[in-house]
């Protein structure tokens, strides 16, 4: 597959101490403003933690090719934003590149990323509902245009309404609604 059609993500992680919590909470305002003006941007999921005297950003950008990612990341806006922040970061400026996937469980290190019973029940609490509603949602249309109504068609409608509404709606709000769980220590 060609790199450049690829959907790719951007990771931004930073370590931050509280007493410059809010003026980095501006900043980051900021920056997602910026970056959404960017060709290709599809959105961008931030979590928050805190350990201790250290507040940890995980910023998820998500660009419709490497391309754009590309011009963001090497854009004079970025540059100048970041050199603004920097004196707030505790451990840089940590990126990491993700090419042809939108994830949704963005861990700090493999071996922390959240248990898979919690990437289960998340998935459940969202993909369950949706394969309830949609359906119903789509039955008024299909009563409408029988020839959408046959099994193949409907089954494809419903599939991907419900795949588009989790990948870009709902998980990314219940993942940044359930972080400190997803994040804590349990098994």
């Amino acid at each position: 597959m060609n790199p450049s059609s690829t959907t790719a993500t951007l990771v931004v992680r930073h370590q931050v101490h509280p007493q410059h919590e809010q003026r980095y909470e501006t900043w980051l305002h900021q920056t997602i403003e910026a970056a959404s003006q960017f060709p290709g941007h599809l959105g961008v999921d931030v979590g928050r933690e805190r350990h201790g005297d250290v507040l940890d950003f995980t910023s998820v950008l998500r660009f419709d090719e490497m391309q754009h990612l590309q011009l963001w990341l090497e854009s004079s806006a970025r540059q100048w934003l970041v050199s603004q922040a920097r004196p707030w970061l505790q451990d840089g400026d940590n990126t990491e590149i993700q090419l042809g996937k939108d994830f949704w469980f963005a861990p700090r290190e493999a071996d922390q990323a959240p248990a898979h019973w919690k990437q289960v029940v998340v998935s459940v609490l969202v993909i369950l509902p949706l394969s309830l509603l949609v359906p119903v949602l789509w039955r008024p249309v299909f009563g409408l245009a029988p020839w959408l109504a046959g099994y193949l068609m409907s089954n494809l409608l419903i599939t991907l309404s419900i795949v588009v509404l989790v990948v870009y709606l709902f998980m990314p709000l219940a993942t940044r609604a359930l972080n400190p769980w997803l994040s804590a220590d349990t098994p």
